[in-house]
């Protein structure tokens, strides 16, 4: 068709479109690849908290996979796909998912609304973005959110912020129909993320301070390690993926997941050996994923060159952010407001500046074969300052209802655990009667020496 990259929607295509089996394997791949990227954010994560808080920060973000995805079938989905009522989508068009096929595209009054791939697909797909925006919050408030009314939070956040700002943008809301682009998510997923996460922290206060514990040193590094190879490696399903088809977008947007990727890495290791006089292991890993959700919003508009200035501007400002919060007297546990927030928010307004050229613009007729993504998004100054207006109201929404919701949930449920709960030192023994590691005790026997017994971690 030549179009792609989540103009999807509201392109419509004739009724003699058929399925595309290159188009079918890719998007099936990519979905895969984006359900691997939450249990990576829960090694993430997990590794970057206390021992005693292990298993709540991972179970925070498993168990999105179960809500998320029971909420999507029933409505959520219709929420954000379904046809515009007013300013949202409405919950009744594809209410458990009626009049979606697994054998035919995705239709809407009659319309194929994305070519190419069956509508079961295009369910599949989106289900794995709703998944993983309610677990990047969970490292901001890491060991003062109780899950019970977590749960609450994240099936209202669901529908009060991410359904409203799907539709608005990728459902052919106001906001697209104004011209706002967001290739993967970086307004969609990581400023709504990083904002209600932002707001987060003035419910919950800061994290309990134990005589003779450090609260923001990592427990395991390796588990950092694993977590940031996870979330890199998924998010070329969840950014390359996103074109819904398997084209040249598709190749575009993924090589500008590696450059930007890999540039801010570099240049987060440089910094800190440069102004903490040593380069640090945890700081490579966060700078990683300061490159990856920068670039989100623009991969597959840009030229390789943009991903490299992505890359550079995100380990440069979300760097520069995550010290300045610290500053300002905000504990955000694990920078998700600098690294998620801001990392998307800078991305998704500089792509007015870094897509391609305005004569790859064009609708219908030649284009140059440099185009990334032919007949979309250009850059121009409206299409800059439309993205910065829809990043600062999208920053601003969900940061004023996400602490709505907060407050209103916290008259109702206590979210912060009381003061019984830190006593024990341990939130998950606290809440799930589990932990992460325990003492077992083995017999060693050596020849000639009596047995002696050795202890060491386990993993659970």
């Amino acid at each position: 068709t030549g179009y792609s990259s989540r103009v999807f929607s509201w392109i419509y295509y004739p009724l003699d479109m058929v399925l595309d089996p290159a188009s079918i394997t890719w998007v099936l791949i990519s979905a895969a690849l984006v359900q691997l990227m939450t249990p990576g954010l829960a090694f993430f994560y997990g590794g970057l908290v206390s021992e005693g808080s292990v298993l709540s920060i991972m179970m925070q973000s498993y168990v999105s996979m179960g809500l998320v995805t029971l909420l999507w079938i029933v409505f959520l989905f219709s929420l954000c796909f379904g046809e515009s009522v007013e300013f949202f989508g409405n919950p009744g068009t594809y209410v458990g998912l009626n009049g979606v096929y697994a054998g035919v595209p995705l239709t809407r009054d009659g319309v194929i609304v994305q070519d190419g791939i069956p509508g079961h697909l295009f369910v599949l797909y989106h289900v794995m973005f709703a998944i993983n925006s309610p677990a990047l919050m969970t490292g901001a408030f890491a060991d003062r959110f109780r899950f019970k009314p977590y749960l609450i939070f994240v099936t209202l956040w669901l529908v009060v912020v991410y359904a409203p700002w799907c539709h608005w943008i990728w459902g052919g809301g106001f906001l697209y129909e104004w011209g706002v682009r967001d290739f993967a998510g970086g307004i969609v997923v990581e400023v709504t993320a990083g904002f209600s996460a932002l707001a987060s922290l003035l419910v919950v206060g800061r994290r309990p301070r134990v005589q003779g514990q450090e609260v923001s040193v990592p427990h395991n590094v390796p588990f950092v390690a694993l977590g940031t190879a996870l979330c890199w490696f998924g998010r070329f399903g969840f950014i390359g993926g996103a074109s819904l088809q398997a084209g040249s977008t598709a190749v575009a947007a993924a090589l500008n997941t590696q450059i930007a990727a890999a540039t801010s890495l570099f240049f987060w290791m440089l910094m800190d050996w440069w102004l903490k006089g040593r380069p640090s292991l945890v700081g490579l890993c966060v700078g990683a994923i300061a490159g990856l959700a920068t670039v989100t919003p623009a991969a597959g508009y840009i030229q390789p060159w943009g991903a490299l200035v992505l890359g550079v501007i995100a380990a440069c400002g979300c760097y520069a952010l995550g010290e300045f919060i610290k500053i300002a007297g905000f504990d955000d546990a694990l920078d998700v407001w600098g690294v998620h927030g801001m990392g998307g928010f800078m991305g998704a307004v500089l792509l007015g500046l870094l897509a391609d050229h305005p004569e790859c613009g064009a609708q219908e007729g030649p284009r140059p074969e440099y185009c990334v993504n032919p007949g979309t998004v250009t850059r121009s100054n409206s299409q800059l300052g439309k993205q910065a207006a829809a990043a600062v109201f999208c920053a601003a929404y969900s940061f004023i209802v996400s602490y709505a919701l907060l407050k209103m949930i916290n008259l109702v449920i206590p979210i912060v655990p009381p003061p019984e709960f830190r006593k024990k030192r341990s939130l998950d023994l606290a809440e799930f009667g589990e932990k992460a590691y325990s003492a077992v005790t083995h017999k060693h026997v050596d020849v000639g020496k009596p047995a002696e017994k050795v202890s060491f971690p386990m993993n659970i």
